[in-house]
């Protein structure tokens, strides 16, 4: 199914549907055909995006890094996502649409242990990925698979990690996920040294390294100039 999804969003003609309207950027519901096949995606237009202080502009290539990083990790837990440069409003990210359970986020799963190891492994990607914006709300369930979405804002060389996930802290890290450290603690995936830069690519396999090393997830750090969590939590 995921060769099938990348050749359709890399390769299929995109039609704007509709627009997200909670989005802080335009955030736009598309769909994408490919020879009598069709697929719904999510396309963040770098038009569409409002200016940062501490991101430069481009931050839909974010989004394709954390696919890209996730499933090097063997996490797979970022919806199939690419980067297109033809689509109808510029360059921008192209992802899966997932139809969540809109009942369901975060502070919801957490209360349910069958979805634990999930979650642990989903903070673990946080911390290596540097994510300054993992709310509730962008960890979603489709079925009976979690699914985590809103990556723009990741991969910084400068730690911003501000996550609702810190239930886990001081737990040991699954061997899964310290073998998927240790791939990316050895090398990048390929492709990400078009989407960031190259103290960006280091900074990220040395926080992979550093977390495989201290071998348990991370305390939330209430020192810092600001707070370990992002607002709003939802």
């Amino acid at each position: 199914m995921t060769d099938e999804v990348l050749e359709l969003l890399l390769h299929g003609t995109v039609e704007i549907e509709s627009r997200f309207a909670n989005s802080s950027n335009t955030t736009l519901l598309a769909r994408v055909e490919l020879d009598g096949r069709s697929v719904h995606a999510v396309y963040k237009p770098e038009a569409g995006e409002r200016p940062l202080w501490d991101f430069p502009p481009g931050l839909w290539r974010r989004e394709v890094a954390a696919y890209l990083v996730a499933e090097h990790m063997g996490i797979g837990l970022v919806p199939e996502t690419v980067a297109r440069r033809d689509a109808p409003a510029g360059p921008g990210s192209l992802q899966r649409f997932v139809d969540e359970d809109l009942s369901s986020h975060y502070f919801t799963l957490r209360e349910e242990p069958r979805y634990h190891d999930v979650l642990r492994s989903l903070a673990a990607f946080d911390v290596v990925a540097n994510n300054s914006d993992r709310k509730s709300g962008h960890v979603l369930r489709c079925g009976e698979e979690l699914w985590a979405i809103d990556h723009g804002l990741c991969f910084h060389e400068q730690d911003k990690l501000r996550t609702v996930i810190w239930d886990f802290s001081g737990e040991l890290l699954a061997p899964s996920v310290q073998a998927g450290l240790a791939r990316l603690a050895a090398g990048a995936p390929a492709g990400l040294e078009t989407l960031l830069t190259d103290e960006e690519i280091v900074t990220t396999t040395l926080r992979a390294a550093e977390l495989l090393a201290q071998g348990v997830l991370p305390e939330p750090d209430e020192d810092r100039p600001y707070p370990p969590y992002p607002w709003p939590l939802v």
